[in-house]
C-alpha cells in the first residue's frame, strides 16, 4: 500500500532472495517452520496505521470497562475456570481485515484474543526481512514509542515478571509438535525461557516442578501459558500430574481465563465503523435469508478450527450449544498487495502487551497474514505463492 516500497520490494525480489530469507530462519535452529512464510511484508501507510491504532484503542476501552468481568462471566461459566485470575490480561492479539467500504480502505475487526501470539518470532522475522532487504531499515514494524529494544524490554517484563528465566516456563502440549514451535525456539533464545510439555510437570502439594536440560529439578514460579483448552480436552491420553482448575502455587504470564473472556464472545458487544455485525447464536431472533453473507464460528476455537464459511440454515439449526457460536457478517477483503501474479488479501494482527502494573496495554508490533483464498491464516492457501505469515512495516 506504500507504493514506493511496494515497487522497490518487487524490483529487488527474486526466488533466490526468498530462498535465502527462508534459509536465514532455518539456520538459527536447523528447523524450517511448518507454516508458510510469505514472500513479502505488508507496507502500511500512515493513514491506515492511524486507523489500526484507533480501532485497537476502541477494543481496549471496552476491555477496560469496570463491568468487563461481569459481562464476560458467562464465557467462564461455559468453560474451565482457573483460580487466581489477575486484574487484566497481559497479552492482546487484535485481528483486522483490510477491507473496502464506500470506496475507502478500512480495518475491520475479525477477532480479538487475550492470549499470546508469536511475539518472539515476529521480533526475529523483522530482523530477517531487513537482513535480506537492507532498504527496509527505513521502515519499522513497531507502533509509535516502540523500537526493537523497547519491544523486547516489555515482552521480558510481561513473561518473566520478577523471576529468573529458569524459574519461568513456556507451557504447551507437546511443544515440539506444535505448528508454532519456531516461536518457542526464539523465546528460549531471546528470553532464556525453556518450553515444557504439560506431561513433564511434577506436582508436590501446590508446587509445580520441571527438570532442566542439566537434569536439575526446578520449582516453577511463573507459567507463560500457551495451552489451548480445546486442544487439551481433545487429548485424554495425556498423563498430567496437575489440573488447571486446581489451586497452584504459581503465577501466570497470560492467565488462562483471559483466553476465554477476551475472545469472539465479546464481538457482539462492539459497535462502530471498525466492527462487524455479530450475533450470539442463542440470541439470534431469526435466521437471515442471505446466509451467503455470513460466517458461523465457534466462540473458543483457535486458528480457524470449526469455522463454516459457506453456512446453511441446516448448519445453524443443528448447533446444539448455541451459547458457544456466533453468526458474523462477512466482510470484503480488498486485495491490496500487488504480487507478480495478482492481488493478495491481508489481515493485520495488532500485538499488545500489558504489564501487570500498567494502566493500559501498549501496542507494540504486528503480524500480517496474506491470502488468496476464502480463509485467512497460515494453515490455508498452502498451494499458492505470496501468501502466509508475514509482518507489516510502517514509515518511521
Amino acid at each position: 500500500m506504500i507504493e514506493k516500497f511496494r515497487r522497490l520490494f518487487n524490483q529487488h525480489f527474486s526466488e533466490e532472495s526468498y530462498a535465502e530469507f527462508l534459509n536465514s530462519i532455518d539456520r538459527d535452529f536447523d528447523h524450517r517452520p511448518t507454516f508458510r512464510i510469505a514472500e513479502t511484508p505488508f507496507f502500511i501507510p500512515e493513514e491506515f496505521q492511524k486507523q489500526l491504532v484507533e480501532a485497537s484503542q476502541e477494543v481496549i476501552q471496552f476491555i477496560k470497562r469496570p463491568d468487563f468481568k461481569q459481562l464476560t462471566q458467562k464465557a467462564i461459566d461455559l468453560n474451565v475456570s482457573v483460580p487466581n485470575e489477575d486484574a487484566h490480561t497481559q497479552f492482546l492479539a487484535i485481528d483486522f481485515g483490510v477491507c473496502m467500504e464506500n470506496g475507502k480502505l478500512i480495518p475491520k475487526l475479525i477477532e480479538v484474543q487475550g492470549f499470546p501470539s508469536v511475539f518472539n518470532f515476529q521480533y526475529n522475522l523483522n530482523q530477517k526481512f531487513q537482513g535480506t532487504y537492507p532498504f527496509l531499515s527505513e521502515l519499522t514494524p513497531y507502533f509509535p514509542g516502540v523500537d526493537s529494544e523497547k519491544y523486547l524490554e516489555i515482552l521480558k517484563k510481561v513473561v518473566l515478571g520478577v523471576y529468573k528465566p529458569e524459574e519461568v516456563i513456556l507451557l504447551e502440549i507437546e511443544p515440539e509438535k506444535q505448528n508454532t514451535k519456531i516461536d518457542f525456539y526464539y523465546c528460549k533464545k531471546d528470553l532464556e525461557v525453556p518450553f515444557v510439555c504439560v506431561t513433564q510437570i511434577r506436582k508436590e502439594g501446590k508446587k509445580l516442578f520441571y527438570t532442566n536440560e542439566k537434569g536439575k529439578e526446578i520449582q516453577i514460579k511463573r507459567i507463560y501459558n500457551r495451552v489451548i483448552f480445546d486442544e487439551l480436552n481433545a487429548r485424554p491420553d495425556l498423563k498430567m500430574q496437575f489440573r488447571f482448575e486446581e489451586e497452584l502455587d504459581v503465577e501466570w504470564a497470560g492467565h488462562p481465563n483471559w483466553y476465554t473472556r477476551i475472545s469472539k464472545f465479546i464481538l457482539p458487544y462492539l459497535r462502530g465503523p471498525y466492527f462487524i455485525e455479530t450475533t450470539l447464536l442463542s440470541e439470534l431472533k431469526e435466521i437471515p435469508e442471505d446466509l451467503e453473507n455470513y460466517v458461523l464460528k465457534p466462540l473458543f476455537s483457535f486458528s480457524g478450527a470449526g469455522v463454516i464459511f459457506n453456512v446453511s440454515k441446516e448448519d445453524i439449526e443443528k448447533v446444539k450449544q448455541k451459547d458457544l457460536y456466533i453468526l458474523q457478517k462477512k466482510v470484503q477483503y480488498e486485495p491490496v498487495i500487488q504480487s507478480p501474479t495478482g492481488g493478495v488479501k491481508v489481515e493485520v494482527r495488532v500485538l499488545a502487551l500489558w504489564p501487570e502494573e500498567d494502566e493500559s496495554p501498549t501496542l507494540v508490533g504486528n503480524l500480517s497474514r496474506l491470502s488468496r483464498g476464502e480463509m485467512i491464516g497460515v494453515k490455508f492457501n498452502k498451494d499458492k505463492d505470496w501468501v502466509g505469515g508475514s509482518i507489516g512495516f510502517f514509515e518511521k
